[in-house]
């Protein structure tokens, strides 16, 4: 069946009103139709990435598009990826390679040239799909930042797509959210705008319609859906780490929430595992006793592990080792591990040297190069090889004799390093926890042996489906729109 739009847009009012997920929903049931549709977001601010299968880097919840729509992750999906490394400052990655380290004046200045990137990928997409479904950033209504836009309107008007605004009604304010949006855009900016999408509703439907009634008298714009709120979506974040379901297993594994961390989605697996109790410790907060201890990725390993020391991690995981607890370093968390990591170059942030926490015998130094990989490989620890599958996006090299004793052997190479005493595993391989075997090794090495099994690619189809079946409505007032 073909689909009425080449292009559509999908906006929100604000941060996380669910445009990543109604994308992502579309494309499945555009894909279930037999429509060939890729996502696309112009430009995306986010820590979590995803590799790409032509060697590139792009947002984790364009690679979640992907899947919903039944194609493989490219860098055209994706063209502008600002990964931040500061409060005003961010690696700028264009057609999944890093242009350069801007801060947000020079790049604001850069967003010319940038549109150029992004209308390229948007035409080679046009002449392979049926449709490209567009994902906005943030919300349109940033006036700030409408000069030069490239993520949203400015989008939206360059190609000239229709614009679908979806609205978060458990925020509280849904009304004035869509009407204050609409008024903060230009005449046509609002003609474009082909109706509303109220997110996330629970309640009786029946208290809502007279506030539907409303706003369609107020704007003279159709609501094309109020979707329901889902529990228990296992769905990759694109960037804030999402809260923690209530305790449910006996093993506690505690991950510092730190200021620059990367991929947390490396831990959805263990937050989806029934016996492990999932913690991440949040600036201020007091560090609980654990099983285990993670430290995960980070755009900024100096930075963040100056934090660490100032939050007193240090002398806690030292003590978590000496009573016989378990540690994980992942990519800049393995790092941390180490010696000492310099940065010559000033690649994230003031160029020098930080001494690490010593409980691996390696050093790291940060360099210009990044290697973006998908890997596969098998467990080097545990009586059996269990495998593993994951990626890698790093920029740092370590060396140091730690690495002849490696965690993983990855396409016939040693990766990683455990220590001597087997209670430190480091690796720069994330989504190390998403293989079931490997999850399952993983545990155990930490002290967990359990019965249950994890398998995240059947949790995401699974909660693929739901959001597609919850959001049929919206595809079929589309179709009928037109």
């Amino acid at each position: 069946m073909s689909f009425p739009y080449t292009t559509l847009m999908i906006q929100g009012t604000t941060s996380d009103a669910g445009k990543s997920t109604v994308v992502a929903a579309l494309c499945r049931l555009l894909k279930r139709r037999g429509v060939r549709v890729t996502p696309f977001k112009p430009q995306n601010m986010a820590l979590n990435s995803a590799v790409t299968a032509d060697g590139g880097e792009i947002g984790r919840a364009q690679a979640l598009q992907a899947i919903a729509a039944g194609v493989a992750p490219h860098t055209d999906m994706n063209p502008i990826l600002l990964k931040p490394s500061s409060d005003i400052g961010a690696q700028v990655i264009i057609h999944g390679k890093v242009r350069a380290e801007m801060n947000a004046r020079d790049y604001h200045q850069y967003k010319t040239v940038a549109m150029e990137a992004v209308l390229e990928s948007h035409q080679r997409l046009l002449r392979q799909y049926d449709c490209v479904m567009v994902e906005g950033a943030g919300s349109p209504a940033e006036i700030n930042l409408r000069a030069r836009d490239i993520a949203n309107m400015g989008f939206a008007e360059k190609v000239d797509c229709p614009v679908v605004l979806v609205a978060d009604i458990d925020r509280g304010g849904v009304f004035a959210h869509i009407v204050g949006t609409l008024a903060c855009l230009s005449e046509s900016e609002r003609r474009r705008t082909i109706g509303f999408v109220i997110n996330r509703f629970r309640g009786d439907i029946k208290l809502l319609e007279p506030g539907l009634d409303w706003l369609e008298q107020q704007t003279g714009k159709p609501v094309l859906a109020v979707l329901p709120y889902l529990h228990g979506l296992f769905l990759d974040a694109e960037d804030a780490v999402q809260p923690v379901q209530a305790v449910r297993g006996a093993f506690r594994v505690v991950v510092p929430s730190m200021p620059r961390m990367s991929n947390h989605t490396d831990f959805d697996a263990l937050r989806a595992h029934p016996d492990v109790d999932l913690r991440f410790v949040r600036e201020g907060q007091p560090i609980p006793q654990a099983d285990l201890i993670i430290l995960p990725g980070s755009k900024n390993t100096r930075g963040d592990l100056a934090w660490l020391r100032a939050q007193g991690w240090e002398p806690h995981i030292q003590r978590h080792l000496r009573y016989g607890g378990k540690v994980i370093g992942i990519c800049g968390g393995f790092q941390m591990l180490g010696r000492e990591v310099t940065d010559p170059l000033g690649m994230d942030g003031k160029a020098g040297a930080s001494p690490a926490l010593g409980l691996l015998d390696m050093a790291t130094e940060m360099r210009p190069e990044k290697r973006l990989a998908q890997v596969h490989g098998t467990c080097a620890f545990g009586d059996e090889p269990a495998p593993v599958s994951g990626y890698e996006i790093h920029m740092g090299v370590s060396t140091g004799g730690a690495l002849a004793r490696p965690a993983f052997r990855i396409d016939g190479r040693p990766e990683g390093a455990q220590s001597d005493d087997g209670q430190i595993l480091g690796t720069y391989l994330h989504g190390l926890f998403d293989t079931p075997q490997a999850i399952s090794a993983l545990l155990r090495w930490a002290g967990l042996d359990s019965d249950h099994t994890v398998d995240t690619s059947a949790l995401r189809e699974a909660s693929l489906n739901r959001i597609a079946d919850a959001t049929q409505p919206l595809l079929d007032a589309l179709i009928a729109l037109k």
